[in-house]
Order: structure tokens, then C-alpha cells, then sequence
């Protein structure tokens, strides 16, 4: 993934000048000893300056570790540490910062060695409200020297998206589809989460696609292209003029970027886009979303900014996808009931005409675009890929906009099914625990639009603790059946 951020962690630790230094020092040199044995040097950097209750020392720890390339800090209470100058620390670091803290060793070393920073988490999170400072805490900050490790590692893919958004710009194009007010949104909370945002005209983008008709990459990428499709290259004629789509998004991006270290982008591809470039653009979205850029369909901005929150946690490609039709009983009995732990309301397909990644897909196949080709001549429709979406865990989420300008999350963990769609498109059999409640009470009950992202894994803590740090007023999830939603009746 070349589009997202890479993480160093700066680790300082803290020490109150009643409480020994050498307690504070040793403490941190242990985490970073577990760090290193687990996750390797590569990403941490261990400061040596260790804070006694003092701005000038806070004010070196911070030259230190922005000298060193640390784009993330963890401040260490390897002891009660000081309130001032840590908080003061995290209040004049210019990018996230998490806090944990060091639990005492042995019942031996309760008297000299005891270093109290179970009581000095408590004053470091006051004395941050205080100065209105944002940090992460994790749902538990005190621990052993590997436990710490294990937390500053957890912190590496909040870190990511964190830092992604302060470097993200989202370029437009078009205004969504005629008749598609679905994903509609301001985009003021954009700007409240310091992304950028570029809106295009599709002529544009059209006289853009028109100027490099003749570009000499053409062939390079379409024989690419015919290379990564193999035998599901069904409509060969249409590459180069897909080689012409793609270098035109590519060339947008580097030309447009600005200031801004990171893109993605909210296309669109109908009504009008097929007759007029003589394609569609599913396949270039899904190439491009391979390479690192997501690229959402019919100009879904939150789409897009949400598949990039899951690049960053998951250093992985995405997808987006609709949640879109029920699985037909007659296959739920055939094929998952008995062999699954899911009931029939639990499961769902996910689908779209076919921008899904081709390393996501079984048996990948460039076709035309079905539901198109009702109302258009089928050679204008040319571009899409189809097929079934690997099976294995994934993890369904969504940041989002409302109308009034409000940020609500939802974020659903579950897994696609060994099962056969029969269907076309991006598409795979989903399920989710509880799928039916969450769907109306969730989903329906707050306005989210068909689009989710969808990873492939199990990233839901991660994804939880970005929203919240991000301050997303809703923030939901599949509840269980004993945990009963505030719209559901209890009837």
C-alpha cells in the first residue's frame, strides 16, 4: 500500500521528580526490548530524554523525536510522572499520541520500586481535558512491558488513519447520478476531520480522457491489464481505451494532489458516462483501488473517505460495496443452514457492478455491465468485473455525514460464505451476526446510504477506537440478541 501513511512511534518516558528516574528508564527500556522481540525496531523509536517534572526537558523530548522521523508518540508513565509537562507534551506534538503506563513488578519491589503510574493515569487524563488536548487511551493503559507493546502496536493502525486524514485530499467527479440522492452529504465534517476535498465536473474529466487518447503508456497498461485478467479477459477490445481511463485518473491524481500526501477518489459512471467514453469504469476503479487509491462509484464521497480509514487499519485492499439483496431461501437452505452458524435474517448479499479488487475475486471476468446493457447498447457497457468475492472474515463499516450535518459510524464484523452467488457482479453471500436487527434498527433507524467498505479481516477494535478518537456521535454496531437497540420494540 503506497497511499497511506507509514508509522514511526516516538516512546518517552515520564518521571516525577519524587519518584526515581532509573525506575521510569528501566521500565522503558524493557518495552522496547518487547517491542523489538515482537514486532521488530523498524517502526519505534525510544527516546532517551526522560521528563522530570519539567517544560524545558518536555520541549527536548519533542525536538528528539521529530528529529528522528516519529510521526506518532506514546508517552510512558513508568512512574506517577508528572502532570504538566506530559500532557504538555502531548498538547505541542504535532500528530496522534497515545498514553499508557507501567504496572508494578513484584510484591518485593513494593517499597522503593513502586512507582504509582496506575494514580498517574488518572491525573494525565485530567490535566488533558484540562488543556482540551485529544490523545487515545486504550480500553485498559497499564500493563507489563510486553503488554505495552502489545498496546503500542495496536496504536500503529489508528495511527495510520489519523494521520492519513490530515494528509487526505478526495477528488470528485461529477455530481451524483440523476434520481440518486442516496449518498448525499455535506462535506463540512470533511474539513472538521482536515481532509481535503477537490469537486471536478465529469467534462473535466472528459476533456482530460480525450487528451491522452493518443498517449504512448496505452499499450503498457493494457497489456497489464490482459496480464492480470488472464483467461477472464472476455472483451479484450475494450482494454485500451480502459489503458486510456486509467492513465487519465493516475495523471489527475499526481497533477492535483497539492499539498496533500494522499488521495482517493468518488467517481461516477452513469448516466451519461458510458455513451460518452464508451465504457465504464468498473475495472480502472478496481485497478486503482489495488494499487492503494480507493475509488468509490457514483460519486460517494464518504464512501471513498471510509474505504481509505480501512486501507490505513488494515494495510489491505478494500472494497465498497451495496448492501443489496436477501439470499433467496431455497440456497440459505441448500447451502447454509446446518453447515453455518447464521440464521436466515443473519446473511445478505453484498454487490456491486464490479469495481472489487481482482486478488478479491474468484475467478475474476472483465464482462459488460448488466443492469446497463437493459437500457444501452451492450458495447458501451464494457468494463465491468465480475465474480464471486473470496470467502473469509471481513469486517462491514461505514463513516458517515447526515443530512444535518452530523458524523455516525457503524462498523459490523462477519465473514463472506464458501457459497456460490449465481448471481453477477462484485458479489458474495454475507453474513453477519444479528444481520436482520442491526439492518432496521442500526442502519434504516439512522439514515445510512446502501454503500459499506469492506475488509477483508476482522479489524473491528481498531476500527471502533479510530471513530471514537474522531468523535463520531454515533458509533454502532451489531448488538446481540440480549442488548437491545433503543428503537426495537421489546415486544
Amino acid at each position: 500500500m503506497k497511499n497511506i501513511p507509514k508509522i514511526k512511534v516516538g516512546i518517552v518516558a515520564v518521571s516525577r521528580d519524587c519518584f526515581p528516574e532509573s525506575l521510569s528508564v528501566r521500565r522503558r527500556e524493557a518495552v522496547i526490548n518487547a517491542y523489538s522481540k515482537a514486532f521488530g525496531k523498524e517502526d519505534i523509536y525510544e527516546c532517551p530524554i526522560c521528563i522530570v517534572e519539567s517544560e524545558v526537558q518536555a520541549k527536548e523530548a519533542l525536538e528528539d523525536v521529530k528529529k528522528n522521523g516519529c510521526n506518532a508518540l506514546c508517552i510512558y508513565l513508568g512512574n506517577f510522572g508528572p502532570e504538566i509537562s506530559e500532557t504538555m507534551l502531548a498538547q505541542d506534538f504535532d500528530g496522534p499520541v497515545m498514553f499508557c503506563a507501567a504496572a508494578e513488578e513484584a510484591s518485593d519491589k513494593l517499597v522503593g520500586d513502586r512507582g504509582d503510574a496506575f494514580c498517574g493515569m488518572l491525573n494525565a487524563s485530567y490535566n488533558l481535558k484540562l488543556r482540551n488536548v485529544k490523545a487515545y487511551i486504550p480500553e485498559y493503559p497499564v500493563g507489563d512491558a510486553k503488554y505495552c507493546a502489545n498496546l503500542i502496536h495496536e496504536f500503529l493502525p489508528i495511527a495510520r488513519v489519523l494521520v492519513g486524514l490530515k494528509n487526505l485530499k478526495i477528488i470528485s467527479f461529477g455530481p451524483r447520478p440523476l434520481n440518486f440522492m442516496a449518498c448525499n452529504a455535506p462535506i463540512k465534517q470533511l474539513f472538521n476531520l482536515g481532509v481535503e476535498i477537490e469537486e471536478n465536473s465529469e467534462l473535466d474529466l472528459f476533456e482530460s480522457f480525450n487528451k491522452h487518447a493518443n498517449d504512448p503508456r496505452i499499450e503498457k497498461v493494457a497489456k497489464d491489464m490482459a496480464k492480470e485478467l488472464g483467461a477472464g479477459n472476455k472483451k479484450p477490445e475494450i482494454l485500451n481505451k480502459l489503458a486510456q481511463y486509467e492513465l487519465t485518473l493516475l495523471d489527475w491524481v499526481e497533477a492535483h494532489k497539492g499539498c496533500k500526501e494522499y488521495v482517493a477518489i468518488a467517481g461516477k459512471c452513469w448516466p451519461a458516462f458510458q455513451t460518452q467514453f464508451g465504457c465504464v469504469p468498473c475495472y480502472v476503479n478496481s485497478r486503482l483501488t489495488g494499487m492503494g487509491i480507493p475509488v468509490s462509484c457514483e460519486v460517494d464521497i464518504y464512501g471513498t473517505l471510509s474505504e481509505f480509514i480501512g486501507e490505513c487499519v488494515s494495510e489491505d485492499i478494500v472494497t465498497l460495496l451495496d448492501i443489496n439483496n436477501t439470499v433467496p431461501e431455497d440456497m440459505y437452505k441448500k447451502e447454509i443452514e446446518g453447515k453455518f452458524n447464521y440464521n436466515f435474517h443473519d446473511t445478505f448479499m453484498g454487490f456491486h457492478c464490479g469495481n472489487t479488487c481482482s486478488k478479491k475475486l474468484c475467478n475474476p471476468t472483465m464482462k459488460n455491465q448488466m443492469i446497463m446493457a437493459r437500457s444501452l447498447p451492450e458495447e458501451v457497457t464494457n468494463g465491468t468485473l465480475e465474480g464471486d468475492i473470496v470467502p473469509g472474515d471481513i469486517t462491514f463499516f461505514r463513516l458517515q455525514s447526515t443530512a444535518d450535518n452530523h458524523l455516525y459510524a457503524y462498523v459490523a464484523e462477519g465473514e463472506v460464505l464458501p457459497v456460490k452467488t449465481q448471481s453477477f457482479g462484485s458479489i458474495g453471500v454475507f453474513a453477519i451476526h444479528e444481520m436482520g436487527r442491526f439492518y432496521r434498527h442500526a442502519l434504516i433507524e439512522n439514515g445510512f446510504p446502501h454503500h459499506g467498505a469492506v475488509q477483508f479481516g476482522h479489524y473491528g477494535k481498531a476500527l471502533f477506537e479510530v471513530f471514537k478518537y474522531l468523535g463520531v456521535e454515533k458509533l454502532l454496531y451489531n448488538q446481540p440478541k440480549e442488548e437491545r437497540y433503543p428503537s426495537e420494540n421489546p415486544f
